[in-house]
């Protein structure tokens, strides 16, 4: 098996935390904030697959709006435009996981490239990682928006390829979601699903694939 040379990682739930928008705010939001955080995530991928499926693209702001206004509405807060103002500006700036930016430059000090390959749009990823603090780690950040689909569409994953100049063998995939791993792994990609809540099984991935609780490990997995 050919080595790994590039690593490439998912945004969302992976590097940056997903829930840490509406834990900024859970004081205002009271006793629903951890049912709309789920709402939100949720309906946001949701919307991202059925846009694909109609081939009717928008980008990933609009879905991420779109899908606030609905759990907002959902729970009861739609007419609080200033907790939507709020909300939207804290996901413009998610919370890294803690342990990513030892991860990435262990890969890197390892000769190992890396990259973002996410569905948000290029001006949301480069927020994020700038409030991130990993703005100086000169990581490529790649959008879904030159495909003009989401994930798990095989020309998501081309552009990795295409942008890194690597076989697809020789690039480690990483991500949080089951349905992103079981994507990367039929286009080709090595994977590693990270599996941070514990999720149960699915698409076959348990004991075909690595499974790890968080990137820490990472390094060491691939050695």
């Amino acid at each position: 098996m050919a080595a790994v040379r590039a690593c490439v990682f998912d945004a969302y739930g992976t590097i940056f935390d997903v829930n840490s928008a509406v834990r900024r705010h859970a004081e205002q939001i009271g006793a629903e904030a951890d049912a709309l955080s789920k709402v939100w995530r949720s309906k946001n991928l949701e919307y991202t697959w059925v846009r694909s499926l109609m081939r009717r693209y928008v980008d990933f702001w609009s879905c991420t709006t779109d899908s606030l206004d609905f759990a907002l509405n959902l729970h009861g807060l739609g007419e609080r435009s200033e907790l939507r103002g709020l909300l939207l500006d804290a996901y413009r700036t998610l919370a890294p996981y803690a342990e990513v930016r030892g991860v990435l430059q262990d890969l890197h000090s390892r000769g190992i490239r890396t990259a973002i390959l996410s569905n948000g749009t290029a001006d949301m990823l480069r927020a994020a990682a700038d409030s991130a603090g990993l703005g100086d780690l000169d990581l490529p950040l790649l959008s879904v928006d030159p495909a003009g689909i989401y994930k798990p569409d095989p020309a998501v994953y081309q552009l990795a390829v295409d942008f890194l100049g690597v076989g697809a063998g020789e690039i480690s995939f990483q991500s949080s979601n089951a349905w992103d791993i079981a994507g990367a792994r039929a286009f080709g990609f090595r994977t590693v699903w990270i599996n941070r809540t514990r999720q149960p099984d699915e698409y076959g991935l348990r004991g075909a694939v690595p499974e790890l609780s968080s990137l820490v490990e990472l390094p060491q997995e691939l050695s």
